[in-house]
């Protein structure tokens, strides 16, 4: 018998987010649409500064609230994130002559091309250039899924038919011609498990040669998008500066510290930390578990199982795959939120029970408020998924702070 099947003891099959999973590669699309909201949100924010110090004391108080939140929970998210607001948002005094609106909305306009059925062409053609890189490798996964359950099932009837064969010998009422049709039943499931087993076989070979390819094609477009995004990022930096610049008032000696630290952490930031940071969160970077060949074990013990093993090179996490492809061109949607309003991550009830998790890989945390932790430590999760991938969560020795939802499973 070439394999067993038992229907209550089917493998669930695990899910994940990496990049080189099909349709995965939409984040890497929404963070275009992001870059250009951003523009707006830069100058929304600098524009509200300059109203609000017509009236200073409580419509300041105000607006720090509001760019805080906005800095700690949206688009901004980065490796340095969280040290930008804490030298930003305290910078405010009653003069702010910025003129650097126009320059603003130029570059805006010269890097994202509105269409006329919406969206951005920039997008548009991210999306078109993974789709049509994924599309080959995309089918070729459908069709393996398609041979791996026809092989499951041929190991299924061979079981049944063995079954009845059995139970027929100790039968005494069947008659030969009974036994012998039971007899061409089994070595007819035999034939198909290895027949079925071969195409099996023969559609894994062939996605294995396409993978290259794939990876290849991929990592040409998340690299135009990265160049893309490098681009943002270093205006974004340019304008950041010219604000520090009408801010600083130097003669002014109660601000010298704090537009020294503001410089500071301005001139620190790195477009290529953040390119590195995102491609290993959101892009070719994330792990990925590559589909190889899974054989049904029998049972053990008397026990009924089922067991996947993977046969070849290893992979992170042993799991199957579910793919569901369509040659259909689909509308590009993002979910967009308003990252405005809300409470600090950690304002909530830091001691609740939360849910027990265990890491998968390791995590080395990079901001203060970042947790670090080995692949198989077990934490408390205290909080959702934000937008961002983030989630709140305490060690076993009490310490608090955020950690990528990704990089952990539930007990």
């Amino acid at each position: 018998m070439s394999g067993s099947y038992d229907e209550s003891a089917a493998a669930a099959e695990e899910t994940t987010d990496s990049f080189w999973e099909v349709g995965n590669y939409k984040r890497t699309v929404k963070r275009i649409d992001d870059g250009h909201r951003l523009c707006n949100d830069l100058m929304n924010c600098v524009h509200e500064r300059a109203k609000i110090e017509k009236s200073y004391a409580q419509q300041l108080t105000d607006w720090s609230k509001r760019w805080r939140q906005l800095i700690e929970k949206g688009t901004m998210a980065s490796p340095g994130r969280r040290s930008l607001q804490d030298t930003w948002v305290p910078v405010h005094h009653p003069s702010f002559p910025w003129q650097g609106f126009e320059k603003v909305k130029n570059w805006q306009k010269d890097a994202y091309h509105k269409q006329i059925m919406g969206g951005f062409k920039e997008a548009k053609e991210a999306e078109d250039g993974f789709r049509k890189a994924q599309k080959p490798w995309a089918k070729k996964l459908k069709e393996l899924e398609t041979a791996k359950k026809a092989y499951h099932l041929a190991c299924k009837e061979e079981k049944l038919a063995m079954t009845r064969e059995a139970n027929s010998k100790a039968d005494q009422s069947n008659t030969p011609e009974q036994q012998k049709k039971l007899q061409d039943k089994v070595e007819k499931c035999k034939q198909d498990v290895q027949k079925t087993q071969e195409k099996y076989e023969k559609v894994l070979d062939e996605l294995n040669k396409c993978t290259p390819q794939y990876i290849e094609s991929m990592e040409q477009v998340f690299e135009q998008c990265q160049q893309f995004e490098e681009k943002r990022l270093n205006f974004l930096k340019e304008m950041l500066l010219d604000i520090k610049r009408h801010l600083n008032l130097a003669e002014s000696s109660s601000y010298a510290n704090v537009y020294r630290e503001l410089e500071q952490t301005i001139r620190l930031s790195d477009a290529q930390e953040d390119l590195r940071w995102f491609r290993s969160t959101s892009g070719p970077g994330m792990p990925m578990n590559w589909p190889q060949f899974e054989v049904r074990l029998g049972t053990l013990a008397g026990h009924p199982g089922w067991a996947l093993v993977a046969l070849g090179a290893g992979h992170d996490r042993g799991q199957t795959y579910s793919a569901e492809w369509s040659d259909d061109e689909g509308s590009n949607s993002f979910n967009t939120s308003e990252a405005n309003g809300g409470t600090n991550p950690f304002d909530e009830e830091a001691a609740g029970k939360g849910v027990r998790v265990r890491a998968l890989y390791d995590y080395d945390g990079q901001e203060q408020d970042e947790l670090s932790f080995k692949a198989g430590d077990e934490l408390t999760k205290l909080g959702e998924e934000d937008e961002q991938g983030w989630c709140k969560g305490r060690l076993d020795n009490g310490q608090l702070g955020l950690y990528p939802a990704n990089y952990v499973e539930a007990i």
